[in-house]
Protein backbone atom coordinates (compact mmCIF):
# COMPACT_ATOMS: atom_id res chain seq x y z
CA UNK A 1 0.00 0.00 0.00
CA UNK A 2 1.26 3.42 -0.67
CA UNK A 3 2.72 5.78 2.06
CA UNK A 4 3.93 8.96 0.02
CA UNK A 5 2.53 10.55 -3.31
CA UNK A 6 4.61 13.05 -4.45
CA UNK A 7 4.36 16.80 -5.31
CA UNK A 8 5.28 17.75 -9.06
CA UNK A 9 8.63 19.51 -7.22
CA UNK A 10 10.35 16.02 -6.22
CA UNK A 11 8.86 14.81 -9.75
CA UNK A 12 11.33 17.21 -11.42
CA UNK A 13 13.71 16.66 -8.88
CA UNK A 14 13.87 13.14 -9.97
CA UNK A 15 14.09 13.27 -13.32
CA UNK A 16 16.65 15.79 -12.99
CA UNK A 17 18.37 13.76 -10.64
CA UNK A 18 19.29 17.11 -8.39
CA UNK A 19 19.03 17.42 -5.43
CA UNK A 20 20.40 13.71 -5.00
CA UNK A 21 19.03 12.65 -1.86
CA UNK A 22 15.65 13.14 -3.20
CA UNK A 23 16.84 10.13 -5.26
CA UNK A 24 18.37 8.83 -2.44
CA UNK A 25 15.21 8.71 -0.21
CA UNK A 26 13.08 7.48 -2.61
CA UNK A 27 15.25 4.32 -3.05
CA UNK A 28 14.92 3.55 0.69
CA UNK A 29 11.57 3.03 -0.36
CA UNK A 30 9.80 -0.45 -0.54
CA UNK A 31 7.80 -1.04 -3.77
CA UNK A 32 4.62 0.44 -4.41
CA UNK A 33 5.50 2.74 -1.00
CA UNK A 34 5.77 5.75 -3.60
CA UNK A 35 2.54 7.11 -6.13
CA UNK A 36 2.21 10.12 -8.21
CA UNK A 37 -1.39 11.65 -8.71
CA UNK A 38 -3.09 11.95 -12.31
CA UNK A 39 -2.78 15.66 -11.29
CA UNK A 40 0.61 15.39 -11.46
CA UNK A 41 1.34 13.87 -14.11
CA UNK A 42 -0.79 16.55 -16.35
CA UNK A 43 1.45 19.15 -14.59
CA UNK A 44 4.58 17.20 -15.72
CA UNK A 45 3.45 16.34 -19.31
CA UNK A 46 2.59 20.33 -19.49
CA UNK A 47 6.19 20.96 -18.80
CA UNK A 48 7.88 18.71 -21.19
CA UNK A 49 5.56 20.23 -23.68
CA UNK A 50 6.91 22.97 -23.05
CA UNK A 51 10.58 22.82 -22.29
CA UNK A 52 13.57 23.92 -24.37
CA UNK A 53 14.66 19.76 -24.79
CA UNK A 54 11.02 18.15 -25.11
CA UNK A 55 12.98 15.07 -25.74
CA UNK A 56 14.88 14.38 -22.86
CA UNK A 57 12.16 15.58 -21.24
CA UNK A 58 10.34 12.89 -22.32
CA UNK A 59 12.91 10.27 -21.78
CA UNK A 60 13.49 11.72 -17.99
CA UNK A 61 9.39 11.60 -17.50
CA UNK A 62 9.29 8.27 -18.95
CA UNK A 63 12.37 6.61 -16.78
CA UNK A 64 10.30 8.06 -13.96
CA UNK A 65 7.17 6.84 -14.58
CA UNK A 66 8.93 3.51 -15.65
CA UNK A 67 9.31 3.40 -11.32
CA UNK A 68 6.46 5.07 -9.56
CA UNK A 69 2.54 3.86 -10.61
CA UNK A 70 0.31 6.64 -10.84
CA UNK A 71 -3.27 6.82 -9.36
CA UNK A 72 -6.64 8.39 -11.20
CA UNK A 73 -8.64 10.53 -10.00
CA UNK A 74 -11.80 9.24 -8.24
CA UNK A 75 -14.85 10.90 -7.44
CA UNK A 76 -13.84 10.34 -3.19
CA UNK A 77 -10.87 12.23 -4.30
CA UNK A 78 -12.86 14.64 -6.02
CA UNK A 79 -15.44 14.81 -2.64
CA UNK A 80 -11.68 15.68 -0.63
CA UNK A 81 -11.08 18.55 -2.77
CA UNK A 82 -14.32 20.55 -1.07
CA UNK A 83 -12.71 20.85 2.50
CA UNK A 84 -9.05 21.35 1.14
CA UNK A 85 -10.47 24.75 -1.14
CA UNK A 86 -12.88 25.56 1.61
CA UNK A 87 -9.65 25.62 4.16
CA UNK A 88 -8.21 28.38 1.97
CA UNK A 89 -10.49 29.86 -0.83
CA UNK A 90 -8.43 32.77 -1.10
CA UNK A 91 -4.79 32.00 -0.36
CA UNK A 92 -1.85 31.72 -2.73
CA UNK A 93 -2.02 27.76 -2.94
CA UNK A 94 -2.36 26.50 -6.11
CA UNK A 95 -5.32 24.86 -7.83
CA UNK A 96 -3.37 22.10 -8.76
CA UNK A 97 -1.58 21.53 -5.05
CA UNK A 98 -5.17 21.66 -3.86
CA UNK A 99 -6.17 18.97 -6.09
CA UNK A 100 -2.93 16.66 -5.24
CA UNK A 101 -3.69 17.22 -1.38
CA UNK A 102 -7.37 16.28 -1.75
CA UNK A 103 -5.69 13.32 -3.91
CA UNK A 104 -3.31 12.60 -0.94
CA UNK A 105 -6.12 13.10 2.20
CA UNK A 106 -8.59 10.49 0.14
CA UNK A 107 -5.62 7.98 -0.59
CA UNK A 108 -4.35 8.45 2.90
CA UNK A 109 -0.84 8.98 1.90
CA UNK A 110 1.92 11.59 3.24
CA UNK A 111 2.61 14.19 0.16
CA UNK A 112 6.52 14.78 -0.35
CA UNK A 113 7.57 18.19 -1.35
CA UNK A 114 9.48 20.80 -0.75
CA UNK A 115 6.66 23.71 -0.69
CA UNK A 116 5.49 22.47 2.12
CA UNK A 117 4.09 25.83 2.89
CA UNK A 118 1.49 25.05 -0.08
CA UNK A 119 -0.06 21.97 1.45
CA UNK A 120 -0.97 22.99 4.95
CA UNK A 121 -4.46 21.34 5.27
CA UNK A 122 -6.47 20.04 7.95
CA UNK A 123 -5.34 15.68 7.55
CA UNK A 124 -2.73 16.09 5.48
CA UNK A 125 0.87 14.61 6.41
CA UNK A 126 3.77 16.30 4.35
CA UNK A 127 7.83 15.63 3.79
CA UNK A 128 10.38 17.42 2.66
CA UNK A 129 12.96 14.83 1.27
CA UNK A 130 15.28 17.92 0.26
CA UNK A 131 16.53 18.39 3.49
CA UNK A 132 19.14 16.40 5.41
CA UNK A 133 19.32 16.75 9.07
CA UNK A 134 22.58 15.37 11.01
CA UNK A 135 21.94 11.54 12.03
CA UNK A 136 18.81 11.55 10.16
CA UNK A 137 18.60 9.84 6.40
CA UNK A 138 15.33 10.91 5.79
CA UNK A 139 13.84 7.12 6.15
CA UNK A 140 10.74 7.30 7.90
Amino acid sequence: MAKYMLDTNMCIFLMKNHPEQVARRLAQCGEGDVVVSAVTLAELEYGVSVSANPMASRKALRRLLDKLPVLSWSASAAKAYAPVRAARPKGKADAMDKLIAAHAIDRKVMVVTNNTKDFAYPGLSVEDWTIVTRGHNGAG
